[in-house]
Order: structure tokens, then C-alpha cells, then sequence
């Protein structure tokens, strides 16, 4: 017969194995403490030329709109070498997304959404092209391309006439049909804008000027 184990004899057997998880648990929680006041030693500080490439949102009122312009003559044949393969001759659509039209369809049943029915601030448009057109090279337009493609396609859906020229003061003056269609985000932790319509300073000197 085996006699049976007490819980005396199991605690003096487990003890020792207890004990050394514990001061392993220790050990590590002071290794941590003391690494986490210590500097890591790789990496090195950024400088303001390698932050200004990532630097590159634009804003709704216009703010971070770069220097440079485009006329709507040469976004046309910027957009047949580069867009009209996805977005059509005349940005009817094709394997991507259709750019023009779809005026006043927004509360029907089918609603069109384009940048000229949907879209709700003109730099924002700047902001997408140059960030991630063409789908095969993006980032790859100058500031004066992305000027003239945008003029292009706001020509398109007949919101700037076929001699403008895109800038950042003209592009910013731009008011978009849907732009009341959209409202701020009501979640708590998303900052809140405020002033009279909800406007930037700088946006209201623009259309004031204007």
C-alpha cells in the first residue's frame, strides 16, 4: 500500500517552488522599472527637412496648402496620362471610382456620390490626390500637377470654369455643393470646432477677401 500524501507534506514539497516564482517575479518587475528609466540607445532625433516629407496634410480651410499652381489646360492632359485609364476620359468611372456628376442624387434612392456631389471641401481633394494618386505611383505629382489635376476635376463637374488656375488661396475659396451635408464628429474624445459656422479664422479672411 502507498500512504497518501498530507497537505503538510505537499506544502513543504511545493513551497521552495513557490517561493522561487515569486522572487523571479520580483527580480523582473525591478528589471523593468530600472530599464524603463534608462534610455533604449537606438534611434536618433529627426530633422525638420525629414519631418517636412511626411509633413503634408492639408486642411479643409486650405492650411498646409503648399506652394505652386495649375491651370485647368494642363490637368486635362494630366489626367489623360495618368487618370483617365480608372477613372474615365471624363471621370465617368470605369475601374475606379467615378469623379463627375451625380448632381442632386444624393437623397434619392440612388444616390451618385463624386467629388462634385459629395465631396465637402475643395483642398481635401488636393490633400487625396497628392497623397495617393496615381494608384501606381503615389506621391510621385509635383504640387503644380496636383494643382492642375484638381482644377481638372473640379472643371469636370463644372465648379471652376475651363481657364482657372488652381492655388492655394483660389482652391481654398472654393465652396462645395455638400458642404453643409456633412456635420462634426459628436464623439467626446474628437476635438470640437467652434466660431461662427464653425470656420477658421483663416478660411473666413478667405471668403472675406473673396
Amino acid at each position: 500500500m502507498h500512504s497518501r500524501k498530507t497537505p503538510h507534506a505537499l506544502t513543504k514539497r511545493f513551497c521552495p517552488t513557490l517561493a522561487s516564482l515569486g522572487c523571479a517575479a520580483m527580480l523582473l518587475t525591478a528589471a523593468q522599472s530600472t530599464h524603463a528609466e534608462q534610455k533604449f540607445g537606438f534611434g536618433h532625433p529627426i530633422s525638420q527637412k525629414q519631418l517636412a516629407a511626411w509633413d503634408i496634410n492639408v486642411f479643409a480651410d486650405g492650411g498646409n496648402l503648399p506652394a505652386g499652381s495649375g491651370t485647368v489646360a494642363q490637368g486635362r492632359d494630366l489626367y489623360a496620362q495618368q487618370c483617365a485609364s480608372c477613372h474615365g476620359a471624363k471621370g465617368e468611372g470605369g475601374l475606379g471610382d467615378k469623379l463627375a456628376g451625380g448632381k442632386n442624387t444624393l437623397a434619392s434612392d440612388k444616390p451618385v456620390k463624386t467629388v462634385g456631389s459629395y465631396w465637402p471641401y475643395a483642398p481635401t481633394l488636393f490633400d487625396y490626390i497628392r497623397r495617393a494618386m496615381p494608384l501606381t505611383a503615389p506621391q510621385t505629382l509635383s504640387n503644380d500637377q496636383v494643382y492642375a489635376v484638381t482644377a481638372y476635376v473640379l472643371q469636370l463637374n463644372g465648379l471652376v470654369p475651363d481657364d482657372a488656375t488652381m492655388d492655394a488661396k483660389s482652391l481654398a475659396a472654393i465652396r462645395m455643393p455638400n458642404r453643409d451635408g456633412f456635420v462634426p464628429d459628436p464623439r467626446p474624445d474628437v476635438p470640437q470646432p467652434a466660431g461662427d459656422e464653425k470656420k477658421s479664422a483663416q478660411h473666413k479672411a478667405i471668403e472675406q477677401a473673396h
